[in-house]
């Protein structure tokens, strides 16, 4: 028994600690659109932080990337902004997902209608 008890400890699957899109709003700005997009995320420091989000369409294309270029361990939730962003015509929602540098991109997205 005593060598089953780290056996399933190392069986145990990873747990993903994904970044939270818990807000995002659009603006329209000239040709483009402006997100302002707040994460929150565990980050630990380099080793495991929220390092970007990206607008997308509802089918999946990439409309516009925002990286994160640091952690934010002590600014929890945060906010970042990306402006320019081209819509295609006729759009009416976008779709917001978020990464972190560990666990990659995140299977859930912000659904964000646009106005």
């Amino acid at each position: 028994m005593r060598y089953l008890i780290p056996f399933l400890l190392l069986a145990t699957p990873a747990l993903a600690e994904f970044p939270v899109v818990e807000s995002a709003k659009a603006q329209k700005a000239g040709s483009g659109w402006r997100y302002d997009v707040t994460l929150s995320h565990p980050d630990t420091g380099w080793e495991h932080y929220a390092d970007g989000w990206r607008v997308e369409t509802p089918e999946g294309e990439v409309l516009g990337v925002r990286e994160l270029l640091h952690p934010h361990v002590t600014e929890q939730p945060f906010t970042r902004s990306l402006s320019g962003v081209v819509v295609p015509e006729g759009l009416k929602t976008v779709h917001i997902r978020a990464r972190c540098n560990l666990d990659g991109w995140s299977d859930t997205v912000f659904v964000l209608p646009l106005e």
